[in-house]
């Protein structure tokens, strides 16, 4: 369980230098790579590096980096109203990603076969996303309000699902890549 907790038996300085990277990857992801969407909201790849943050720094710090980077994101971009949902929402997509994988990933052990267990982890992850902007936003505009930004969450979501799946399977085999985000 050390290995999921810790960054590779990294010093804790480290550790929090790690964090904060994907923190500003996260936060970065949602504020610039961003497409308005016709009802409201918006498309953005801050998902893509919720997931990494998650595959590649464990539990504890992938949740911290996703739900501090994605809330940064929300205050920085004008939606501070959506900072706290966001804080909670994307902190549970990465905790339920790394779970997922971490599940999955001892029954599929073949290295050839790791885009499953990553898929079907982030598949999860961004579900709960999905569900819980539409919950939160039921609560700020009801349902009929909160109905047509479930495509754009949908769309978003499946997008970053496959770009993360891609990037992992890209990035991986890279030697510096594998020795400092070792597999579960």
């Amino acid at each position: 369980m050390k290995q999921a907790v810790s960054l590779r038996g990294f010093s804790p300085a480290k550790q929090i230098a790690f964090t904060a990277l994907f923190a500003s990857l996260c936060c970065i992801g949602t504020v610039l790579i961003v497409v308005p969407l016709p009802a409201s909201g918006y498309f953005n790849a801050g998902d893509i590096f919720v997931l990494l943050s998650a595959w590649c720094l464990g539990p504890l710090f992938g949740s911290v980096a996703a739900a501090v980077g994605s809330a940064l994101a929300d205050i920085v971009s004008g939606f501070a109203i959506y900072a706290p949902a966001t804080f909670l929402i994307k902190g549970l997509d990465a905790l339920v990603a790394y779970t997922v994988y971490a599940f999955l990933k001892k029954r599929i052990r073949k290295d050839a076969l790791d885009f499953i267990p990553r898929a079907l982890s982030a598949i999860l992850g961004e579900a709960l996303m999905v569900a819980g902007y539409f919950l939160f936003e039921c609560l700020l505009y009801g349902v009929i309000g909160a109905t047509p930004n479930i495509l754009g969450n949908l769309l978003q979501g499946g997008c970053c699902i496959f770009l993360s799946v891609a990037l992992v399977s890209i990035l991986y085999p890279v030697k510096t890549v594998r020795r400092l985000f070792p597999r579960l």
